[in-house]
């Protein structure tokens, strides 16, 4: 089983900047993708943005192309979400996933969420 622990987030004004950062513990060898997962209330789960620990690619929604920058220290089995112009639509619940492959079980597991809230 793999850790994470986001931090970085709070509350902001539109057009602020906000870095996120999740720190992965435990069986790291067995995670191929990380990603960042947002929860806004009343809404479904939204992925935001993913990235390959092997190689970096990375993936992004439509919403956050361009403002969301995700990137990984593989060292340091951390991987951040650099979020900048943000807009009030941006608030939510941030969870950082991570994508696990053990032989041929995959299975995510999931950090407790940090909340940024973004004001207009």
């Amino acid at each position: 089983q793999v850790q994470l622990v986001e931090s970085g987030g709070g509350l902001v004004q539109a057009g602020d900047s906000l870095r996120l950062s999740c720190a992965a513990s435990g069986r790291t060898v067995s995670i191929y993708e990380m990603a960042w997962v947002r929860q806004a209330p009343g809404k479904e789960r939204e992925s935001v943005a993913r990235i390959s620990w092997n190689d970096g690619q990375t993936n992004y929604a439509d919403s956050v192309k361009g403002r969301f920058t995700i990137s990984r220290d593989n060292a340091a089995n951390t991987v951040y979400l650099q979020m900048n112009s943000l807009k009030p639509e941006d608030t939510a619940v941030y969870y950082c996933r991570a994508a696990i492959r053990i032989l041929n079980t995959y299975y995510n597991d999931w950090g407790q969420g940090t909340q940024v809230t973004v004001s207009s």
